[in-house]
């Protein structure tokens, strides 16, 4: 009767094989049409109106915020970090974008109310990522994907607008600004995003000058409390990009950006 145990061993030291060092690695991910970014032989288009993948959270606090996210968990998982000497966040993100009626980002939060002030310079290590790809600082109603939210986002091709979600699983709107022109890629050194009651506001410094508010604000009510933060997401499915924040600043009261 020595069947049962012989046939363990035999799947553990199969398991043992797969782990292997010089095993083959494992299949990349199956990346659906509508997921992939635009190119010229590519529109994205948004996600089936039934498509949600639940978010993966870790409530181990990092820097300022209690806690970190993959908000829909997008196919390869995300990280991040916090160095307290130079003040820098680094965020690691794949995902299809944070865009359409659900998002797939790393989120950084911290819950709270009233009236919020979110500011960070913004970086982008690797030169040669998706134009497209964004850094955010973000409001959001709760961890699920399709989210209401409100967000300043920086795109690493220097695009800066202000997006928001009005209600839970609607299509994202916009105000778009552009520094230099497209071929200049200019971008600001910093951006910042302010709530006062429902009305908030997109701030930006661009060569270095105060913070200060760039377009109109929007209205838009959160019921409390609400998760504040930082996110990125690299634009890409299943690749890893990343994004550096740092001096941020993070205050419970409206007008203190800086």
């Amino acid at each position: 009767m020595k069947t049962l145990p012989l046939l363990l061993l035999f799947a553990a030291a199969l398991h043992l094989c797969a782990q292997a060092p010089g095993a083959p690695p494992a299949a990349a991910p199956s990346v659906p049409d509508w997921a992939l970014p635009g190119s010229a032989a590519h529109t994205q288009v948004p996600p089936p109106m039934d498509f949600r993948r639940p978010s993966k959270n870790f409530d181990a606090p990092i820097g300022v915020f209690q806690g970190q996210s993959d908000i829909g968990a997008a196919l390869v998982p995300g990280s991040a970090s916090y160095d307290p000497a130079t003040r820098q966040y680094t965020i690691h993100s794949a995902g299809y974008n944070i865009w359409y009626q659900r998002d797939e980002f790393r989120f950084l939060w911290k819950k709270m109310s009233g009236d919020i002030s979110l500011a960070a310079d913004v970086s982008f290590p690797n030169p040669q990522g998706y134009g497209d790809r964004k850094a955010i600082l973000v409001i959001r109603q709760d961890l699920d994907d399709d989210s209401k939210e409100v967000m300043a986002g920086q795109h690493g091709a220097g695009m800066i607008h202000l997006a928001w979600r009005a209600a839970r699983g609607e299509q994202m709107k916009d105000a778009e600004y552009r520094f230099g022109g497209t071929l200049a890629n200019v971008k600001a050194r910093r951006i910042g995003i302010e709530k006062h009651g429902d009305s908030i506001a997109l701030l930006v410094s661009i060569e270095g000058e105060p913070l200060h508010q760039f377009g109109p604000p929007i209205a838009l009510h959160f019921d409390e409390p609400f998760d504040v933060g930082i996110g990125f997401c690299s634009h890409l499915p299943a690749t890893v990009d990343t994004a550096v924040l740092s001096n941020v600043v993070l205050e419970n009261a409206a007008g203190k950006a800086h």
